[in-house]
């Protein structure tokens, strides 16, 4: 049997929840939970929330060693931001579609035919397209740092060609954007969110700005998970319609029990294919395993971790 995966003998008859505080305090650690988590996750977490946002908090605090339920860049960025502490995530399979559409060698090669291009680069990346990019930047971040960005500057933009197009579209500045995508903004339908909307012709839509433009479109606000959370507080009415990760909804439901929350829907109006089969991977199992063994852990090569830390400190310069 494998008890990563949640089947073995060994965790049968475990309370997983105490086990788990048991381990958090003893191995003195941070337990993050990004928005996409599944709500138990979410519930015993110390902070859930946007990714850079969790590694900021797990950085400011005096734990020894940080859980990150999300995905692999987001660990890697808490790495990156916090090098004594240990970072372990529950299953290093937990990686992202926009990381794997943007391979360092060929970012690199991209870069070198276009020498006169800044690179501002999604956070959704590797640690070595951070070390190859001049500012990261968040989907709540973006707009900020591109307005302080000369008009006459060539601007390269990835991965996310959506994230790229929004903005395009916004500010009028024309960049060249990597062709990547997100999975599971992708998958969201318009002809099905229209039909959405005519069923409930008063509920306003949140965003992503991951999703593609035709959904945008149809958006009264757009913006990061933290963002249509905030959105969700001070909305107009009582129902909205989410096209992001409907995991973000738990949230929503706990601070918000008098409203109702609507999941876009994908192409059959019904699929679960806007649920992040990455962000599933994490379980409770694996995170117990994972306190348990300190493994499996993020390391990066101090050079390389330091090259990534430079553009990330650029965003945070630029935001400050």
């Amino acid at each position: 049997m494998d008890a990563r995966n949640g089947i073995g003998g060994s965790l049968t008859g475990l309370d997983l929840r105490a086990e788990i505080d048991r381990l958090r305090k003893e191995r003195n650690a941070v337990i993050l939970a990004h928005y996409y988590q599944q709500s138990e996750i979410q519930d015993l977490a110390d902070f859930v929330g946007d990714s850079l946002d969790l590694s900021r908090k797990a950085q400011a605090t005096d734990a020894d060693v940080i859980a990150f339920c999300g995905v692999k860049f987001m660990a890697e960025t808490a790495k990156i931001l916090s090098p004594d502490k240990i970072v372990v995530l529950p299953d290093l399979n937990a990686g992202c579609s926009l990381e794997d559409s943007c391979p360092a060698d060929k970012f690199a090669a991209f870069r070198a035919a276009h020498p006169d291009h800044i690179a501002l680069t999604y956070i959704n990346c590797s640690t070595e397209v951070k070390a190859l990019s001049d500012v990261i930047v968040t989907s709540s971040s973006a707009e900020r740092i591109l307005a302080q960005i000369p008009a006459d500057q060539p601007i390269i933009f990835g991965p996310d060609k959506h994230l790229g197009g929004y903005l395009a579209r916004k500010t009028g500045r024309d960049m060249l954007l990597w062709p990547g995508v997100c999975i599971v903004h992708e998958a969201f339908s318009e002809t099905e969110l229209l039909k959405l909307k005519a069923l409930h012709p008063t509920a306003p839509v949140a965003a992503h700005p991951e999703c593609p433009g035709y959904i945008l479109d149809h958006a009264d606000y757009v913006g990061s998970t933290s963002g249509i959370l905030n959105y969700a507080k001070t909305m107009p009415g009582d129902t909205l319609i989410v096209a992001t990760e409907p995991h973000i909804m738990h949230q929503m439901e706990k601070a918000m029990p008098g409203k109702t929350f609507i999941g876009a829907p994908g192409a059959d109006g019904v699929c679960n294919c806007n649920i992040c089969p990455y962000m599933a991977l994490n379980t409770m199992e694996k995170l117990y395993l994972a306190l348990r063994d300190l493994s499996p852990r993020i390391e990066i090569e101090e050079g390389l971790r330091l090259k990534a830390k430079h553009s990330l400190d650029r965003m945070l310069e630029m935001t400050a």
